[in-house]
């Protein structure tokens, strides 16, 4: 299992939370980031929105690709996956962004493509919102130019959202002119298009049998399309680690009390009217970003290695983990759970 970490550049992960002691500044970033690669982690999530869906549109947010960059100078090992929505960019001048950051981190760069769901934050800052399986069909042609000019010179390209001809990118992605696409989606659009185009899979946060249920589906869609296995399995979730298990279920109940009237539930109706879910989202899943608590990575150090098992039993290799307060608690994951885990493992194959 490879451990991962969601960058929090909305300044926290709850909705009834108003302070999380996590500053929305570069400086706070940066030290979550140095301090990630100290601790074990492998990557980093770093989400993009131009509205904080978090805390309430009025409250600050900090830019994806920016800070990408600023964060690919001052790490050394991290992968940098981040968000990108094609609604919001010219795909040949991003890709020439893509690539120059896939430089500065030394090939470190892998993105998350992102179709988008909130129309509210489109109409704010000139996304192309349309209908749900539109958006697909512009994600498709969207990576389609990505990889077209990370492979081409010159390129030329005659689709229904994007026409280019004869044009140059250089210099091209480090590794073999690629850079890893990641994606997640729940509906029969947009599942169908992430076997066809991307490298991994992420998904929100689900129980064990939603998940394995969920991968079986998309490895056979691979298999179906004559494409290898994907590379990576991700999952979203949110941990509260405690000495107790009653300081953990405390710690629940005190995140979990979100209002009508809390900042983010206009978020939330958005967010439930805009997409095509395949499971019921209720507004406690909604408390924390993500559906991150329904993973149930809450408890003591032992009680969550052992779920944490169970998710790699059941084909997840990759979680990538909410704290709040970010930095203490992921150096408490960090130190408590992680060795855990690989005495748990080791003890299970019968490994001495």
């Amino acid at each position: 299992m490879k451990y991962g970490f969601w960058m929090p550049v909305w300044g926290g992960w709850l909705r009834n939370v108003e302070n999380e002691n996590m500053p929305t500044t570069f400086e706070y970033l940066k030290t979550l980031a140095q301090n990630a690669e100290q601790k074990g982690y492998s990557m980093t999530l770093i989400p993009e929105l131009f509205l904080n869906d978090i805390k309430g549109i009025e409250a600050p947010s900090m830019d994806a690709w920016s800070t990408a960059a600023a964060i690919s100078a001052v790490t050394e090992k991290l992968e940098i996956l981040v968000a990108i929505r094609p609604g919001f960019y010219n795909p040949a001048t991003f890709a020439k962004t893509a690539t120059n950051i896939d430089h500065i981190s030394g090939g470190r760069l892998s993105l998350n493509i992102v179709s988008a769901w909130w129309e509210e934050e489109a109409r704010q800052y000139g996304g192309q919102f349309t209908a749900h399986d539109d958006r697909y069909a512009r994600t498709e042609e969207f990576i389609e130019v990505l990889k077209g000019l990370w492979n081409h010179t010159p390129f030329s390209y005659k689709g229904k959202f994007y026409q280019y001809e004869n044009t140059y990118l250089e210099p091209k992605p480090l590794r073999n002119r690629h850079i890893p696409l990641y994606a997640g989606g729940e509906s029969e659009t947009g599942k169908q298009t992430i076997a066809k185009t991307c490298d991994s899979y992420v998904i929100h946060g689900g129980t064990v049998e939603e998940v394995r249920e969920k991968l079986a589906d998309m490895q056979n869609r691979r298999k179906n399309l004559g494409k290898p296995p994907f590379e990576t399995f991700g999952m979203a979730a949110f941990v509260i680690c405690r000495d107790t298990e009653e300081e953990a279920k405390e710690e629940l109940a005190r995140i979990t009390d979100v209002s009508e009237g809390s900042p983010g539930y206009a978020g939330y109706q958005d967010f439930i009217s805009k997409s095509q879910l395949n499971v019921n989202v209720s507004l406690e899943d909604y408390s924390v970003s993500n559906r991150g608590l329904r993973p149930n990575l809450i408890g003591t150090p032992e009680q969550i290695a052992r779920r944490i098992l169970e998710y790699e039993d059941a084909g997840v290799n990759l979680l990538i983990l909410q704290f709040s307060p970010q930095l203490e608690e992921m150096n408490r994951f960090a130190e408590k759970v992680m060795p855990l885990v690989e005495e748990l493992r080791k003890e299970k194959l019968g490994v001495k």
